[in-house]
């Protein structure tokens, strides 16, 4: 079967071979690199294999499969750091999820639309359907990222455990709403607008693979996504001896997480906004910027039951003004259903001083 052949496909059964021999072992400089090689990869498998199944079942489920399987990876990471860092791990969910925002929001949105434009001058999505996904956004980010830093029931930008717990099951719960939204009560919303060009040979017209196929990419999916989560913890000291050496703030850590996660997701949108689906890419960015929140602020909440340390949700000054910039001017973009370079460019501008900011805070 061509499948077998594919490097998607051996790729991630030799990660976990090589997590196999190096889990619970002091790993030498030569193994942490073949294991970040094999994280990488098995990123990059784990979302081919994604997409596999996404173009199946088609949009807008294709976008959540996507969505779903980033976060499985982004929540892996978090709690293997979150696991080993003790107290200095205390912020690495915020600092990881406010990346992923940030990333999602104006980084893949941004690159996205500027993409777009720069092909047919303006880039034409469903404003009811990124409306209502940006309205999500913002509302999980406010009240995970923004209210624990002026709640007055704990000390410090931290939850109590019941405001802990509201707003875990809130969280859920809203991503719940949004799923059926997107899926069954107004798929319409989501779906991409027709292109006009001529899509000879974009693989989005192809026929979708066999039944077989697509169990065979679940499969090794599920096998992809274990390799990420236990390669991630072994060369999870690395990445943190590495920033606290070159002496950068601790949030680099979960920028470093994020940008690792999103990478393939990112290529994938920017692939489809070059075929005119604009949509799909702003299914694919909000989508995920609602699952990093909606999923991994639940799965944290429970971990956090056995996990040592407090938990620190709370933004900063700086961090909140990132976000508040991020919300008004994203709703500025998506009301108007069309897009050209400028809005692009100004969403790249934002996430370029996200990144900058996040290294000289």
């Amino acid at each position: 079967m061509r499948i077998v052949r594919q490097w998607t496909t051996w790729v991630p059964v030799v990660a976990v071979v090589v997590l196999a021999l190096g889990w619970g072992r002091d790993l030498p400089g030569p193994f942490v690199a073949l294991v970040g090689a094999c994280l990488i990869g098995s990123v990059l498998s784990a979302v081919h294999h994604a997409e596999v199944v996404a173009h199946r079942v088609g949009e807008p489920f294709g976008s959540l499969v996507l969505a779903v399987a980033v976060t499985v990876i982004e929540v892996g990471l978090i709690v293997m750091l979150m696991a080993g860092g003790g107290d200095k791990a205390s912020t690495y969910a915020r600092d990881t999820v406010f990346a992923a925002v940030m990333i999602t929001c104006n980084g893949i949105v941004g690159l996205s639309l500027l993409v777009a434009a720069l092909r047919r001058r303006v880039a034409v999505f469903n404003a009811e359907g990124s409306g209502g996904a940006l309205a999500t956004v913002i509302t999980l980010a406010a009240m995970t990222l923004v209210l624990p830093s002026f709640t007055t029931s704990h000390p410090g930008p931290e939850f109590t455990g019941a405001q802990l717990v509201f707003a875990a099951v809130a969280s859920l719960c809203l991503y719940g709403i949004f799923v059926g939204v997107q899926t069954v009560r107004h798929r319409e919303y989501f779906l991409p607008i027709a292109p006009e060009a001529d899509a000879a040979g974009d693989d989005w017209r192809a026929s979708p693979p066999t039944l077989r196929e697509t169990w065979w990419s679940l499969g090794l999916l599920f096998v992809a996504l274990l390799a990420v989560v236990g390669n991630a913890k072994l060369v999870s000291p690395a990445i943190e001896d590495g920033v606290e050496s070159a002496g950068l703030p601790k949030a680099v850590v979960g920028v470093v997480i994020a940008l690792m996660v999103l990478l393939p997701e990112t290529l994938a949108a920017v692939r489809a906004a070059r075929r005119d689906r604009v949509q799909t890419s702003l299914n694919l960015a909000y989508g995920s910027a609602i699952a990093s929140i909606g999923l991994t602020v639940p799965a944290i909440a429970l971990a956090s039951v056995w996990l040592s340390g407090p938990l620190v949700l709370g933004l900063g000054p700086l961090h909140l003004a990132l976000l508040a910039l991020t919300a008004a001017v994203s709703a500025l973009t998506v009301v108007p259903g069309r897009a050209n370079v400028l809005q692009g460019g100004v969403h790249l501008v934002l996430f370029a001083a996200f990144v900058f900011l996040s290294f000289s805070p």
